[in-house]
């Protein structure tokens, strides 16, 4: 069975623009350079020819990830459910803290910390998944557990 992979339209356009760009410059990009490391002359101690073919290689394998992504990709729009989902937001308070957080979960493609987008696969997103408004769960840290409350869902 293949792996759902969540992710916004934009996510998805920003995808399909990368792996164009990989197949139509990137690939001749690559070519070139080695066609060019071939005419320097003996091929095993050639450096240019070998970073050439390696950096082949990490194009290819980046353009397989990228289509086996688009291929599983499943659109999420930002939208209010009842209980935390992928595409939700959700404002949370750790015991102990004054302030909650508000944190959006997202496809584990989107994540970023820094703009509090949390992949549904995280230990926090994976905690959070199902539950309902005002629901206290805890999580296991490397500093032991932490306690929860969910305090809404956007």
């Amino acid at each position: 069975m293949e792996e759902i992979n969540y992710m916004t339209e934009g996510k998805k356009k920003e995808l399909e623009s990368e792996l164009d760009f990989l197949k139509t410059f990137k690939r001749k990009e690559i070519v070139e350079a080695l066609e060019a490391a071939k005419a320097l002359g003996d091929l095993s101690e050639n450096s240019e020819y070998h970073e050439a073919r390696d950096q082949q290689g990490r194009t290819e394998d980046r353009i397989r990830e990228v289509e086996n992504l688009l291929k599983t990709a499943v659109i999420v729009k930002k939208h209010t459910s009842s209980q935390v989902e992928v595409g939700v937001s959700v404002k949370v308070k750790k015991a102990g803290d004054k302030e909650e957080v508000i944190y959006h979960i997202v496809g584990a493609q989107e994540s970023d910390m820094a703009s509090n987008k949390i992949s549904y696969k995280s230990p926090l997103g994976q905690a959070l998944m199902g539950k309902k408004k005002g629901e206290e769960f805890n999580l296991k840290t490397p500093k032991g557990l932490v306690k929860y409350t969910l305090i809404d869902i956007q």
